[in-house]
C-alpha cells in the first residue's frame, strides 16, 4: 500500500439543517480526530460545511463552528442553487487545499465509519471512491420504488450511474482538478464523475436513520434530479422519437391504405370512433414528442448564457490563528 498525500476535506452540503448539524458537527469532529490520531488523515484536514441558502439558521450554526475549531471551515451561497451545486462548490473550494475531497450529507444517514475503507482504497491507488448502500430498507415504499425506478430507467437510457450510489464518494486531487473542466450548467454528478475514467472502487455501507429533522429532498427535487440527470447524459430519448415517429408514420400509411381499399370496395364505415382514436393517440404522441425535444433545447438555452452555476457570498477558512473570509461573485471560490 503507498503512503500517498492524506490531508482530507469532507464537503458537507447543507439546507436548513440547525436541528441536524449540531449534533452531525459534533460526529463528524469525532471521527476526523480518530483518522488523524491513527495517522489515515493529516492534521491538516478538516470539515467543509455548504450552506446551500438555508432559511433558518444553519449559516449562524456554520458561523459558530468556524469561529470556535479551525478544523472547520464554511461556504455559503447568496441564495439556494441545489444539492449538486453544493457539492460541486465544496469540492472545488477543497481541492486547494485538500489531497482528497469526501462528500456526505449533513444528516450522516450514510455510514461515517465507511471513511476508513475510502481511505484503505485511495491509498491503494484509487482516485474516485464510490459509497454504495447495501439496501434501501430505512425508506419508504413509494420512495424505494421510485428510486429503483429511477436507475432502471437510467441504465436503459445507457447513462452510466451506479445504483444505490447518493453523491457519498471519494475524489483525489487528480480527480477533483478534473471535474474542474467541466462546465456544464446543468450538473448530475452521479452520472458526470464515472465518465472521468479514473481507476475507482466501492465501498459498501448501512443506511442509518435522521437522528433529527426531517428528509429536505422532496418529491419535486428528486423529479427535478432525475430529469437533469436524463437529460444532462443521454440522447436516447430523442432517438427514442424519431424511432416512434417511424412507427407512428408506417402505422398511418397502413390506416391509408385500408381507407382506400374500404373506399374502391364500397364499404360504408361511418369511422367516426376510429378517427378519434387516431386523433388523440397522434395528438398525445406529438405533445409527449415535442415536451422530451423542448426539455433538450431549455437546457441547450441555459448551456448557451453560461451564468454561474452557483454564486459564493462567504467563505470562512482559518489557517492556525489566520482566518480567511471572502466574498466571491465568481462561479467557484477559486
Amino acid at each position: 500500500m503507498s503512503n500517498r498525500p492524506n490531508t482530507l476535506y469532507l464537503v458537507v452540503p447543507c439546507y436548513n439543517e440547525e436541528e441536524a448539524l449540531p449534533h452531525s458537527a459534533q460526529v463528524m469532529r469525532e471521527k476526523l480526530n480518530r483518522l488523524v490520531t491513527e495517522g489515515k488523515a493529516s492534521p491538516r484536514s478538516k470539515i467543509l460545511l455548504v450552506n446551500d441558502g438555508s432559511r433558518d439558521g444553519t449559516w449562524k450554526i456554520i458561523h459558530d463552528l468556524c469561529d470556535r475549531d479551525p478544523a472547520f471551515a464554511g461556504l455559503s451561497f447568496s441564495r439556494n442553487y441545489g444539492h449538486q451545486s453544493a457539492i460541486l462548490a465544496g469540492m472545488m473550494a477543497a481541492r486547494q487545499h485538500a489531497d482528497i475531497a469526501v462528500t456526505i450529507d449533513a444528516d450522516l444517514q450514510q455510514d461515517i465509519e465507511a471513511l476508513d475503507q475510502f481511505l484503505e482504497k485511495y491509498q491503494a491507488g484509487c482516485e474516485i471512491v464510490y459509497g454504495i448502500r447495501n439496501d434501501r430498507n430505512t425508506d419508504g415504499f413509494f420512495k424505494r420504488l421510485t428510486a429503483n425506478g429511477f436507475y432502471g430507467l437510467m441504465h436503459l437510457l445507457g447513462c452510466r450511474v451506479m445504483s444505490n450510489h447518493a453523491d457519498y464518494r471519494l475524489l483525489s486531487k487528480k480527480a477533483l482538478d478534473a471535474l474542474a473542466e467541466y462546465k456544464e450548467v446543468n450538473l448530475f454528478l452521479r452520472g458526470l464523475i464515472p465518465t472521468m475514467g479514473f481507476s475507482s472502487d466501492v465501498v459498501y455501507f448501512d443506511v442509518k436513520e435522521r437522528e433529527a429533522g426531517a428528509s429536505k429532498y422532496t418529491l419535486r427535487k428528486m423529479l427535478t434530479l432525475a430529469t437533469d440527470g436524463i437529460t444532462s447524459m443521454s440522447t436516447r430519448p430523442i432517438q427514442l422519437i424519431t424511432v416512434l415517429g417511424f412507427l407512428v408514420s408506417v402505422f398511418s400509411a397502413l390506416m391509408i391504405i385500408y381507407c382506400i381499399a374500404d373506399w374502391f370496395m364500397g364499404r360504408n364505415v361511418p369511422g367516426y370512433t376510429t378517427s378519434l382514436v387516431v386523433s388523440l393517440l397522434m395528438g398525445g404522441l406529438t405533445i409527449f414528442s415535442l415536451g422530451i425535444v423542448g426539455e433538450y433545447v431549455g437546457k441547450i438555452y441555459l448551456e448557451t448564457k453560461a451564468r454561474p452555476r452557483y454564486i459564493v457570498e462567504s467563505f470562512i477558512w482559518k489557517d492556525g490563528n489566520s482566518q480567511k473570509n471572502d466574498k466571491n461573485n465568481s462561479e467557484q471560490s477559486e
